[in-house]
């Protein structure tokens, strides 16, 4: 008995069922997902209620910035705005006494990095009371 060899037949995929299955799991995900909206960043600033007693009648020092970024150290400018220029001031204005309040004026106008810059430096002699000074609104009042 002599049998016939069929020819092999190549093995088909169907995909039909297979793209059936990922457009449903793709329908299933998009309704279940809840889109967050992040582009918006709501930030509540503190409010001052009243003005702060200062018990202290010591000396202190009072930097103040001005819209073009020059600094003024207990009302004398300087001469650049280098960090070294205005740590050689404070350390010159404090006499090595880091515990004297410092505290910030600084334009409304003023670019933020000046502020920073005059907290960094101060933070790096190791003054730990600094105070920004702020202006209450009488027109939210």
């Amino acid at each position: 008995m002599k049998l016939a060899v069929r020819p092999k037949e190549e093995p088909e995929v169907n995909l039909t069922s297979l793209i059936d299955v990922v457009l449903l799991l793709l329908v299933f995900f998009m309704v279940s997902t809840s889109f967050v909206k992040q582009s918006q960043i709501s930030i509540r600033l503190p409010e001052a209620e009243s003005m702060p007693v200062v018990d202290d009648a010591r000396e202190q020092i009072d930097i103040m910035i001005t819209e073009q970024g020059e600094y003024l150290i207990n009302g004398q400018r300087l001469a650049n705005n280098r960090p070294e220029t205005i740590r050689n001031a404070l350390q010159k204005v404090s006499n090595g006494d880091h515990t004297l309040p410092l505290t910030i004026s600084a334009d409304a106008n003023a670019r933020h990095q000046f502020v920073v810059t005059a907290m960094d430096v101060a933070g790096r002699l190791g003054f730990v009371k600094i105070s920004i000074a702020t202006v209450n609104d009488s027109a939210e009042q």
